[in-house]
């Protein structure tokens, strides 16, 4: 008889598990005062990369958080394809980390909050699906997903509270 592994079937536990590990990361970003997206690459149910992002205290636009990750997995596996393995994201991968992960070709991508307005996983787009591509990653929308959102709503809530809070004496 066949087990899950061997039928490569999703166990919604196990991703719950290092979506657990991917927010631990985006936990990292928020309190550096980074955007709150964390990112853990899994192969054979071992975690091989973890990132969170660092665009502003690497002072660049590409340092998200898969980014940084599918470098680190690449040292990891020896090698550029990453056929194997999983992608964990709080959020949905924007154009530029999708685009990434088609040409590392990722097997799977699972994500927690969608993102409507950027998302190409599916939400504005989905670049990792995209049928004239050469690779087509999985997609597992939603795991964790409010924990996800609230972390994200929390962290620009406060960003902006800061921006409209009025100039004290003190603050100089």
């Amino acid at each position: 008889m066949e087990t899950r592994s061997q039928l490569d079937i999703p166990d919604p536990e196990i991703d719950r598990v290092f979506m657990g590990e991917a927010l631990r990361q985006a936990t990292k970003a928020y309190e550096a005062q980074e955007v709150p997206v964390g990112v853990v690459i899994v192969r054979g149910h071992r975690v091989i990369a973890r990132a969170w992002n660092q665009v502003e205290l690497l002072k660049d636009a590409t340092a998200h958080a898969e980014m940084l990750a599918l470098t680190m997995a690449q040292e990891a596996v020896g090698d550029w394809r990453l056929t194997d393995c999983t992608l964990y994201v709080t959020k949905e991968p924007c154009p530029m980390c999708a685009g990434a992960i088609v040409h590392c070709r990722l097997a799977r991508v699972v994500f927690g909050a969608p993102d409507a307005k950027g998302g190409a996983a599916g939400g504005a787009m989905n670049l990792l699906q995209f049928p004239t591509l050469n690779h087509r990653s999985a997609i597992t929308p939603g795991v964790r997903e409010e924990e996800c959102r609230h972390i994200l709503k929390s962290f620009f809530l406060e960003q902006r509270n800061r921006k409209d809070r009025p100039v004290t004496p003190s603050d100089s």
